[in-house]
């Protein structure tokens, strides 16, 4: 999710490539030795773009100055994530700035497929979205985000929108929901018609997203747990309730997930370069279930930080 707070990150950008290295993936083997060793943890959803518009293009009327910060690549990534433990993640395409175009994630898995997933998007009003799907399955892309369309209602059943939900039955590459409490019901409509498609649902459906984390929110995305292939990111602590850390007003939501979907459907993310704004920081998102959380057994624990993730999106 989007945030205008663009000087402070690219300080701390600055000072986490500094210290870990410019070179911060180095080569693929050795990425992925450290992603199974010194880094157990897997980030669900993160962001990367670069300034460089040869090696990725930007969306019409974009320029580098809309940019915030100006880069986060690869490489700022993981020098803030590795420190954490993290060693490998879920890269989300961004349409803001790429609109479909995932060639700048997809390059970065073909560089480091041990340590990188992709969740990508295809254009529902196009024909073909499910053979798109099947296409880049082959460039490491095992999941879609997809949102509401503008101006149209029903945007869960296009004749696309419904091709993708059935194709993703078969592929397993799961529909990533970015909505707002408001479209949870008709996800869970969605998730009615197609009982087998794996469904995950970002930044806890942005319950609190306006400050206030309502009980009845919470009840519809815990409605969810009823369709057995929905998964829930825990994630985007900046922007949910009072938005800066020690966000221990989120745990309440997080316990009352776990209690009705089970650590194997929930699954901690960052939302870099987002979780880098201001007094938000990388080590209180990731530290709240790491070090904080006390109604997890440490099985659970590491399902919360690797194995939903990785059973997820680090299944091809």
């Amino acid at each position: 999710m989007p945030s205008d707070s663009s000087v402070s990150r690219r300080t701390v950008l600055a000072g986490g490539v500094a210290a870990v290295g410019t070179s911060v993936l180095g080569t693929e083997g050795a990425a992925g030795a450290a992603a199974f060793k010194d880094a157990p943890w897997i980030d669900a959803h993160s962001h990367i773009w670069t300034p460089d518009i040869s090696r990725s293009k930007l969306q019409p009327g974009m320029t580098v100055e809309d940019l915030a910060p100006k880069s986060f690549t690869a490489d700022e990534l993981m020098a803030v994530a590795r420190p954490a433990g993290v060693g490998r993640v879920v890269l989300i395409q961004h349409t803001l700035f790429h609109g479909y175009d995932t060639s700048y994630l997809t390059d970065a898995w073909r560089r480091h497929p041990s340590v990188f997933r992709v969740v990508g998007m295809v254009d529902d009003l196009r024909p073909n979205a499910g053979r798109a799907m099947r296409q880049l399955m082959a460039q490491g892309v095992t999941g879609f985000r997809i949102v509401p369309r503008m101006g149209i209602t029903d945007w869960l059943q296009t004749d696309g929108m419904t091709e993708m939900w059935q194709t993703a039955a078969e592929t397993r590459q799961p529909m990533c929901c970015l909505v707002n409490p408001a479209n949870l019901p008709e996800v869970a409509a969605a998730c009615q018609r197609h009982p087998d498609t794996p469904v995950v649902i970002d930044h806890f459906g942005r319950v609190g997203i306006d400050g206030q984390i309502r009980e009845a929110e919470v009840n519809q995305l815990c409605a969810l747990a009823q369709h057995r292939h929905v998964k829930i990111k825990i994630s985007a602590y900046y922007a949910l309730g009072e938005k800066k850390p020690p966000h221990h007003e989120l745990i309440p939501m997080i316990k009352r997930l776990y209690e009705v979907f089970g650590a194997d459907r929930l699954m901690w993310a960052s939302d870099c370069p987002y979780q880098l704004d201001g007094e938000n920081n990388y080590p209180a998102s990731i530290g709240l279930i790491r070090d904080v959380i006390d109604f997890v057994t440490d099985a659970e624990r590491r399902q919360l930080l690797r194995t939903t993730a990785e059973e997820t999106f680090f299944f091809a």
